[in-house]
């Protein structure tokens, strides 16, 4: 009875490890919107220009996180592309792009424009915060809407949804990215 106690006890331990190591990884692919910066840092608000430093550091957060949502987005496309995709890479893009999704605005505080240093993002973000941030509530709403779809498996629903996304996307970027 003892070692029933003991292999129970030993399963669920295990099972907490492994889901306490999910999140951590998670908690490290993201900033959270409310410090932007995954650190221990205080909100930094966003009509509050940031020093030089944070700025160069935030704006390689920016870029990092959008690399991860354009890997995921190539990662579904090519398998929507293909005969026979492999849904379990749809959704883990899906949830890749949905996580991130939300945190979009929070990435471009004042001060962290091409007058500071690299970047891909026009200036006219900071001078249409408005239309930006409505554009960037839309891309978050047809990634919720992916990532929903990508649960199922109707592929035109899912095709559907990825072709939403892209417009979303596609709507930000002519406005407000450097062309490459």
């Amino acid at each position: 009875m003892r070692t029933i106690f003991t292999i129970t006890a030993a399963a669920l331990l295990a099972g907490c490890a492994q889901d306490a190591a999910q999140e951590n990884e998670a908690n490290t692919l993201i900033a959270s919107p409310e410090t932007r910066t995954g650190g221990t840092e205080p909100d930094i608000p966003l009509a509050v220009p940031v020093d030089a430093e944070t700025a160069k550091r935030l704006m390689a957060e920016r870029h990092e996180n959008y690399e991860k949502i354009g890997d995921a987005m190539k990662l579904v496309t090519r398998e929507l592309k293909s005969d026979s995709p492999d849904l379990s890479n749809v959704r883990k893009g899906a949830g890749t792009i949905a996580t991130l999704a939300p945190l979009v605005p929070s990435w471009f505080p004042a001060g962290t424009g091409p007058d500071v240093g690299k970047t891909e993002a026009k200036a006219v973000i900071w001078e249409r915060p408005e239309d930006f941030q409505s554009k960037a509530q839309a891309f978050e709403q047809a990634a919720a809407a992916f990532r929903a779809a990508a649960q199922g498996s109707d592929l035109e629903a899912i095709r559907a949804a990825h072709a939403d996304l892209g417009k979303a996307c596609k709507a930000c970027h002519d406005l407000y990215r450097e062309k490459d």
